[in-house]
This record gives C-alpha cells, structure tokens and sequence, in this order.
C-alpha cells in the first residue's frame, strides 16, 4: 500500500507541475484586464519617443565624431592587463544570463508543485518576478539579434582598419553584427527589470550594466555607439515587457497616472493613504 501511495503522490505532483507550466504560460497570453492600462500604454509610448529620440541623436553623434577616436584610445586587442575584462564581460552574455534565469523558473516550479496554502502563494509570487526578469531580457536580446542582421556593422578593425562607418547590410556573420551590443542589451535589460521589481537595487544593478557595457570597449568588441545603442533597445524592451505584465495583473499594478509599480509598492501606498496624515 505505501508503494501504491507513493506512486499517487508522485503522479499527483507531476500533474501539480504540467498544471502550473500551463498556468503559466495562459498567465502571459491572456487578453489584458487592468482597467488602467490605456494610460499607462500612454505613459509608455511618451517615454519611449522621448528615450528614443534623445539616445539616437546621442548614436549619430558618436558614429560621426567619437567611434573611431574612442578605438584608438583603447589598449591592444591582446594585452595580457584585459584579464579582468574577459572574466567580467562574461557576466553580461545573453545565454548565460538567460541560462541562469531559466534555471531558477524551473527550480521554483519544481518547489511549487510541491507546495500548498500561503507557502505556495509566495513562491507563485516570486515565480511571477523570475517570469518577467526572464521575459524582459529575452525580448530585447531576441530584437536586437534581428537589428544586428538587418544593419551589418563591422566590429572595430574589420576590414583592416577603425571604421565606424563598415557596414554589409544582412551579413548574417559575427564580423558584421557589432550595432547593437548584445552584452549591453542583456545588461540594461537585466538592470532595468531588477530595478523595476526591487527599486532599491537600481543603483548597484545599472553599475553592473554600465561596468558590462565597458568591457566591451576595453576589449574591442563594439564601437561606443553599438554599447548606447544596445543599452537603449534593453532598456526599451524591458519597459515594454514590464506594461505587458502590468496589463495582465501579473505583478505589477499601474497608479491613475499610468505609472506603473510594483504590487506591494502599490499595496504600502494605499496602506498610508488610508491612515491619513501623519500627526505633526
């Protein structure tokens, strides 16, 4: 009997996990039901022109008066002092993080299935959080790879020289995909999604970013421009995967101005509101 018993718990649990995959998954494709997501869309859309149009201009000026100096200041390609540099751009390659992130869904996904009451709502929450850092970096990095085709650039010194202007449109080779960086995608995408759901850790979280985009300088991978270019694609992208999570309820709760915050930011601000005024 306890083979038996062992053998409908562990079929219990299986069915637990493929229920909560597929939960997961229709979470994400349901139609949108927060009834403030027109503004917060609206909020969005401005922030995204204004961001857009301030960093591309800042693009075009690097390509026309900086790419080709900033290359020039660089150490050599294969200076033994860029150890440092090789280890921690690592930190910030899109199959690692993405690989990492992966990880830690399906670990928590095995820890819910076995779970009931208020434990299992609270890693069901944290689920939900590891959801949206996961989608937040995958959508950028898989936009950027398609931009990287379309534009073609040339990596610093292909073709024998510092040329911010080498590019062979639909390449499709690792010589010709330096615009954008697809560290910096994956960095500031990572950034802006951590931040989104832990504002405390902004600060250390976009000093990574910044710290990965330099090494791609430092060691030659991208012109400077590439680096401002993938950062604003990731940044773009994780404030869009964010609005979708928002739209849905999944995590986020949007203020009657559009802004968009995480559920117990919301939850402590309506807790003070309805304590009133703090007595002097």
């Amino acid at each position: 009997m306890s083979a038996h018993a062992g053998g409908g718990e562990s079929a219990s649990y299986f069915l637990q996990l493929l229920a909560l995959t597929r939960r997961s998954v229709a979470q994400l494709a349901r139609p949108p039901s927060h009834s403030r997501r027109a503004e917060a869309a609206r909020r969005l859309a401005r922030r995204v022109l204004v961001t857009t149009a301030i960093i591309s201009a800042v693009i075009v000026a690097l390509m026309l008066w900086f790419d080709a100096r900033e290359i020039g200041l660089m150490p050599q390609r294969r200076s033994a002092g860029l150890w440092p540099a090789r280890i921690l751009t690592d930190f910030g390659k899109e199959t690692y993080v993405l690989s990492e992130l992966a990880a830690m869904l399906f670990v928590v996904g095995l820890v819910i299935a076995a779970l009931r009451g208020r434990s299992r709502a609270r890693w069901l929450a944290i689920a939900t959080r590891l959801q949206f850092l996961f989608c937040a970096v995958l959508l950028p990095v898989a936009a950027g790879e398609v931009i990287k085709w379309i534009v073609g650039r040339g990596r610093p010194f292909v073709g024998g020289k510092a040329d911010p202007f080498n590019f062979v449109p639909f390449a499709g080779t690792e010589a010709y995909f330096s615009f954008p960086s697809a560290h910096a995608i994956t960095a500031f995408s990572r950034a802006f999604a951590v931040g989104a759901v832990w504002p405390w850790a902004r600060i250390a979280i976009f000093g990574y970013a910044v710290l990965i985009a330099a090494t791609r300088l430092v060691l030659l991978a991208h012109h400077p421009s590439d680096v401002v270019g993938g950062a604003l694609i990731g940044v773009v992208g994780a404030m869009c995967v964010r609005y979708w999570f928002a739209a849905r309820r999944l995590g986020f709760a949007i203020h009657c101005d559009g802004e968009i915050v995480p559920l117990r930011s919301l939850s402590g601000r309506l807790k003070r509101v309805a304590r009133g005024p703090s007595s002097p």
